[in-house]
């Protein structure tokens, strides 16, 4: 059962780069995973400092090696000081 998740960043003031560059730097190694169907970073046009990563993995053993990866362990322990609020939605496909 594949599994699709958004993941909405709000920035802080002042610091939209920097977590542009952080959340941009996990998308080629991410689409790179095996079981990785989807992943792709969002910045909304009409509020630069909120972001999206939308992300559909195959099943929970790829979500899992992805929270295991260099590249996510980089992330994880780089965007707090940059991101005002964060928050996951899980997703269910309809078509």
């Amino acid at each position: 059962m594949t599994i699709t998740k958004s993941v909405t960043f709000i920035a802080k003031d002042g610091h939209e780069e920097k977590m542009k560059a952080l959340l941009s730097a996990m998308v080629i190694p991410s689409k790179a995973e095996k079981g990785c169907l989807f992943y792709e970073i969002f910045q909304y046009e009409n509020d630069r400092k909120r972001f999206m990563a939308v992300e559909t993995w195959e099943n929970e053993a790829a979500l899992d090696g992805h929270k295991a990866s260099v590249h996510y362990a980089t992330y994880k322990s780089s965007y707090e000081p940059f991101c005002e609020k964060k928050y996951t939605d899980e997703l269910e496909v309809l078509g």
